[in-house]
């Protein structure tokens, strides 16, 4: 589809549709195809923090608490990995990160409240179980 201007010659009007009437979002993000070295690059990184993992867990620091902290935070850096490059976070559009950053608020606000109630427990007496019920003594 050319259109000929007056010196002679045609220009092709291949535009991104949707660009000429204003809209603002960006057609990257549904058609970007990521090289193969980065899916290699980023695998060989999660084996890497895999082996990690393992290696702080046999290792035996000073405290189970501080094993767990680091093999937690080793998950969450694996976690961002998948995150980011294999479901292509990276090249979403705005709207889907603000979505997905939604969404691990709410999951850090649920386990922030789940380990208050957990800790809270203890004060409370326990419970003599279903064995001694009154209802199940007959």
């Amino acid at each position: 589809m050319g259109h000929q201007h007056t010196h002679g010659h045609t220009h092709d009007h291949t535009h991104d549709h949707g660009h000429e009437h204003g809209h603002t979002h960006s057609h990257e993000a549904a058609h970007h195809i990521a090289p193969t070295s980065m899916y290699v690059a980023v695998f060989v990184t999660l084996m890497v923090c895999t082996f990690l993992t393992y290696f702080v867990w046999t290792i035996k620091m000073d405290n189970n608490i501080l094993s767990i902290a680091v093999a937690l935070g080793i998950a969450i850096f694996k976690a961002t990995l998948v995150i980011t490059y294999f479901m292509h976070v990276k090249w979403s559009h705005t709207l889907s990160k603000m979505a997905l950053a939604t969404a691990i608020v709410f999951l850090a606000v649920l386990l922030i409240m789940l380990s208050m109630d957990y800790a809270s427990r203890s004060w409370q007496p326990r419970s003599p179980g279903w064995e001694k019920h009154p209802v199940l003594q007959n």
